[in-house]
């Protein structure tokens, strides 16, 4: 059996109290595609994806067939509509997230988590090379049973194509997906307003093989 370094979320004995309104208020716009971020879009699913510095992550999932939307912002902890500066701390027990809204019909949620584990190193334990804290942890918050059961088998299959090349063991955890919050407006799409901005890669370079 395989083990990880991380099999449940990061609990914060005494979370920041947050806030009742939050930090990003509607309608707010993608910067790309001009829809409202919380649009609905029929026959579409949602997945969460937290593989360190969340600008680049959306950018990455931005890029891809079938991606009908997404935003950077916060899941996995304890403090109610959280502050960039609050997640930061440490103390409110949030990744750093991309929600990925997608038509299953285009691309599959088992394909998305492949570009997830190819893109980042997911054997650094809450840190993306110099990015380092619990906010950058390696995670897939998943929405149902059969995204559960996806990730898991992706997560043991990645492993094994990792082992093979001598990388350590897998830290992602797989989580159920909570209380997702949007991060502040100046967050989102980050990297299309500043196309020069940090941007750093931490792919291992390693294809993902599939657990099919």
């Amino acid at each position: 059996m395989l083990r990880f370094e991380r099999a449940h979320a990061v609990n914060v004995d005494h979370p920041l109290p947050g806030r009742l309104d939050p930090v990003l208020t509607m309608p707010a716009f993608h910067r790309i595609t001009g829809d409202r971020l919380d649009k609905e879009f029929p026959g579409s699913q949602t997945a969460y994806f937290a593989a360190g510095c969340f600008w680049g992550v959306e950018k990455l999932f931005w890029q891809q067939d079938g991606v009908l939307s997404t935003a950077a912002g916060y899941l996995g902890g304890g403090t109610p509509n959280p502050t960039y500066e609050e997640v930061c701390s440490g103390r409110t027990g949030h990744a750093e997230t991309v929600r990925v809204v997608f038509d299953p019909a285009v691309t599959s949620y088992e394909q998305l988590v492949r570009v997830f584990f190819e893109n980042h190193d997911p054997t650094q334990l809450d840190r993306q090379g110099n990015d380092i804290g619990t906010q950058y942890r390696s995670a897939l918050f998943t929405t149902t049973a059969d995204q559960a059961r996806i990730a898991t088998q992706e997560r043991d299959a990645y492993q094994q194509d990792l082992s093979t090349t001598g990388y350590g063991q897998v830290a992602t955890s797989i989580e159920p997906a909570g209380q997702w919050y949007f991060a502040e407006d100046y967050h989102q799409q980050y990297l299309d307003a500043n196309p020069h901005g940090y941007c750093p890669v931490h792919a291992t370079g390693i294809r993902c093989t599939g657990g099919a």
